[in-house]
């Protein structure tokens, strides 16, 4: 069954996980290749829903030196924007952010094992600027798909629809998995746990704070590189 997500920033790894688990065609690793064949999942981002503050929306995850740690960009404060479409929603570019972030980003990953490998690609999405939210969490979640290494046919929604479905080219109505909601800063989801993914690797800080579970995929990635598909999926 396809999976509908909202739209997020740098996503933890539950969202990924659950992308993942319709993946099928999954290939034994060859010696000195950690290439997989994939049959892609389908999944579905809602463009249409408007915009919910507090959210991952436009904000996730990481670890620190100080433990666990927030980071959220501005919107532009429309007259209604919690009436407009996600895909509408503006970034605030006129404050520093961007280097805040990327400075947080530095501090806390410059000593991991892959940071050097994708910091830059990384960076050049951000330092991009899209004007809206919609595409800069898109092309973010499309980076870190292809760099953990998961096939997945993804989508935007053409309606909003409370019930998770979405109209087909044809004419037909396909059922999604409704994640919309489940996936949240502030409500814990038994995602991992359901699909037997509650287990440590390794990060930077886990000997000062131990290990912190479901942060920003971009954490799974500095840590783990090419190895993050094989946390993603259990094979």
């Amino acid at each position: 069954m396809p999976k509908l997500f909202s739209t997020a920033y740098m996503p933890p790894v539950s969202y990924l996980a659950a992308m993942a688990e319709e993946m099928e065609g999954l290939s034994s690793r060859r010696d000195g290749d950690s290439s997989l064949e994939l049959t892609p999942s389908v999944v579905y981002i809602e463009a249409c829903e408007n915009y919910q503050k507090q959210s991952y929306r436009n904000r996730c995850r990481f670890h620190a030196a100080d433990g666990v740690q927030s980071l959220s960009y501005p919107i532009v404060h429309e007259g209604g924007t919690h009436k407009l479409p996600i895909s509408e929603i503006r970034i605030d570019w006129s404050t520093p952010w961007l280097q805040q972030h990327e400075r947080a980003i530095v501090s806390a990953y410059r000593t991991s094992a892959y940071f050097e490998y994708y910091q830059d690609e990384l960076f050049a999405i951000l330092e991009s600027r899209p004007e809206r939210l919609l595409d800069l969490n898109m092309a973010l979640l499309k980076f870190l798909i292809e760099k953990t290494g998961l096939a997945v046919d993804l989508r935007l929604t053409s309606v909003f629809s409370r019930d998770g479905s979405q109209p087909m080219a044809d004419g037909s109505i396909v059922q999604c998995e409704d994640l919309r909601e489940v996936i949240h800063p502030k409500r814990p989801d038994t995602i991992l746990r359901d699909l037997k993914l509650e287990k440590p690797y390794f990060q930077v800080f886990s000997r000062k704070h131990g290990f912190q579970s479901d942060l920003s995929v971009m954490d799974l990635l500095f840590n783990e590189g090419p190895d993050s598909i094989l946390y993603l999926k259990s094979i």
